[in-house]
């Protein structure tokens, strides 16, 4: 016969903490009318058949709450239990990790000897050091790799779960783990988790570069929202980057016409409007024709069916090159806008040039300076070698590099050119850079829309050779 379920309900609490309050101390609480419930530390109501947890909300400091071997089978009714760091809720009938998203300080959870098949909703558990989740229905070790995340926890308990059944058990945990100390309150060596760091080492590697990117990708998007939160409290949000620009030409029609992607979804949406018309036309003229048994009747409607397609064939292809046409006009204007802002760019290049012409000119010059003061030491070292007065501490190789004096002075002229030639290499460079950027960027642009405009060709012929199988099916 199964127990009857009860209701955690104010009588059944005042119940629980008479009964586990000293008996000097009981009588005084029992006596008084309203019991300081947020003054309650620890709460232990297991074995009372409980089949919902509800009139928590004024247990503000409780810090121990034991709810095991319970009906309970949803985890719900903890918002208010702030301070909370040690909860038992073994041996119940819970399916889902659910509701913890208060007990931001809890570090000990107890959900063995339940009904769950997977690690959820714990995120904000980081204080989480003791796991108990044995006898339950997890299927896999992938799912234990949920608990990763929690940096604190050093116990975890297991067993009795599918997965705990596999062969590899011990080492998976120990290897994906490192900082664990007990599994199933058994002490993991250091000759086991070398065991399992050594078995699984690649795994382990590929994992812990996801995690890092991931963590750079956390960060990112949590300096990028601080310096919105900055940016918004200065009143100055959306100033930097292009969402100035974006917001400019959101509600701007003509402006949105000059972008290519505009155009080109103007034009697919009157083709799709065309094909939907001729669709529904042509499916209702297939049925009629299945219909008909007079076979010139028929051979009329086929002709009609065939001008029809020709008709859409022709429509199609207009709309195509109107929008090839447009697409031409598009890129011309964009042509021309970069030509004039590469030649403003070439312009301000030669004024900043101008302006710092005594830089490159003073290259120039400090090139020429150190290239005769070098050809001054050579010649200097040539003389000493032709008289042998060569200083003895110079290696045997410069000592033999010295001894053609044409060969120096043709090394040295040599690299005086190449200077000269780097340094006016880098000038002309300033606005070649943006004439070829230009030229690339056209190109690609042209280049794409042929290909796009083929494929749709394609596309469409293809259709039309569908239509004319399905008109042959009639003759």
């Amino acid at each position: 016969m199964m127990s009857r379920g009860m209701l955690m309900n104010e009588d059944l609490l005042q119940r629980a903490i008479l009964e586990q309050e000293p008996k000097d101390k009981g009588q005084g609480i029992a006596n008084a009318e309203g019991t300081q419930l947020d003054e309650i530390l620890k709460l232990c109501l297991e074995f009372r058949n409980i089949l919902r947890i509800d009139h928590l909300w004024e247990f503000t400091s409780l810090a121990r709450l034991n709810l095991n071997n319970n009906l309970i089978e949803n985890i719900e009714g903890l918002d208010h239990l702030i301070n909370l760091t040690w909860l038992d809720l073994s041996f119940n009938g819970i399916e889902l990790i659910e509701g913890l998203e208060s007990l931001q300080k809890l570090e000990v959870l107890n959900l063995s000897d339940n009904k769950i098949s997977v690690l959820e909703n714990m995120e904000t558990l980081e204080r989480l050091t003791h796991f108990s989740i044995a006898n339950n229905l997890l299927g896999e070790l992938d799912i234990v790799l949920y608990l990763r995340k929690f940096k604190n926890l050093f116990n975890i308990t297991l067993f009795g779960n599918p997965c705990s059944k596999e062969g590899d058990y011990t080492l998976f945990i120990a290897a994906f783990f490192p900082d664990l100390k007990f599994l199933d309150y058994t002490l993991l060596d250091e000759n086991t988790k070398k065991e399992a760091s050594i078995k699984h080492r690649y795994v382990l590697e590929e994992m812990k570069c996801e995690e890092l990117l991931k963590q750079k990708a956390e960060k990112a998007e949590q300096h990028k929202e601080t310096e919105a939160k900055l940016h918004t409290d200065a009143f100055v949000e959306f100033l930097n980057g292009s969402d100035l620009f974006k917001c400019m030409f959101n509600d701007d029609q003509e402006a949105d016409k000059l972008h290519r992607n505009e155009t080109v979804i103007e034009y697919q949406q009157k083709a799709l409007h065309i094909l939907a018309n001729f669709e529904q036309q042509h499916k209702e003229r297939t049925v009629d024709m299945r219909k008909l048994s007079d076979r010139e009747l028929l051979k009329v409607k086929i002709n009609q069916c065939n001008d029809e397609i020709n008709q859409l064939c022709k429509g199609l292809m207009t709309l195509e090159f109107q929008m090839v046409s447009q697409l031409e006009d598009i890129t011309k204007r964009l042509d021309i806008n970069i030509s004039e802002m590469v030649g403003y760019f070439t312009e301000m290049g030669r004024n900043l040039l101008q302006v710092r012409f005594h830089t490159f000119a003073q290259c120039r010059d400090l090139e020429d300076d150190y290239n005769g003061k070098v050809r001054v030491s050579a010649l200097a070292l040539l003389d000493d070698a032709s008289k042998d007065n060569l200083d003895e501490f110079l290696p045997d190789d410069v000592r033999i590099l010295f001894t053609d004096k044409e060969t120096v002075m043709d090394a040295l002229a040599t690299g005086h050119d190449n200077h000269l030639m780097k340094i006016n290499d880098r000038e002309t460079q300033l606005v070649s850079r943006a004439n070829s950027w230009k030229v690339a960027l056209i190109k690609g642009i042209q280049d794409k829309d042929l290909k796009e405009n083929r494929m749709r060709i394609k596309d469409l012929h293809r259709y039309m050779d569908h239509l004319m199988v399905q008109l042959e099916e009639f003759q």
